[in-house]
């Protein structure tokens, strides 16, 4: 019997190992879909992402993936940021300001106006109202939009005043 005619079978079997183990999906880390904002836009979304916070509500930084200078995250699971989101069809809804709308509420937490959208899975949607861009803040499911929304949007308020200046947003 030949042993070095099998040898080679029995080296590839680690070999084979290592790369479906570097394919694994096992990953928890959160995804997000990146904007596409216009070139201004593009600059005024990495401004904010560089004055972002490390914590946000005690969770610590962790992006999703892909990871983009328009997306940051929070936390496991994470509240989610986008930066250069297009403007939410409810925001230009008259129903939402005569306060008619019950899954939808435009408020003002320190000096930024948002929009406060209660999605179908029971977990609310934030995105920055009068400003030159538009910035969506997503909650975790089970977060409260008194409560931890509250907490989150207050932290936010100081980089999204000093990098997204006021204005009207791109209508993309």
């Amino acid at each position: 019997m030949n042993f070095f005619r099998h040898r080679p079978l029995a080296l590839l079997a680690p070999a084979l190992l290592v790369a479906v183990a570097g394919c694994s999906t096992a990953d928890d880390g959160a995804t997000a879909a990146v904007p596409g904002p216009d070139a201004k836009t593009a600059k005024t979304c990495r401004e904010l992402h560089r004055v972002l916070p490390h914590k946000l509500d005690g969770r610590g930084r962790d992006d999703p993936r892909p990871r983009s200078a328009y997306t940051a995250g929070w936390g496991n699971p994470a509240i989610i940021l986008r930066c250069g989101v297009v403007r939410p069809p409810k925001m230009v809804d008259p129903k939402v300001a005569e306060g008619g709308d019950p899954d939808a509420v435009a408020g003002e937490v320190n000096g930024v106006d948002w929009l406060m959208e209660k999605q179908g899975d029971g977990t609310w949607r934030f995105t920055t109202a009068n400003r030159t861009a538009y910035v969506q803040v997503s909650l975790v499911k089970g977060m409260s939009a008194e409560d931890e929304g509250t907490a989150v949007l207050t932290e936010l308020a100081g980089p999204v005043r000093k990098a997204i200046p006021k204005g009207i947003a791109s209508m993309r």
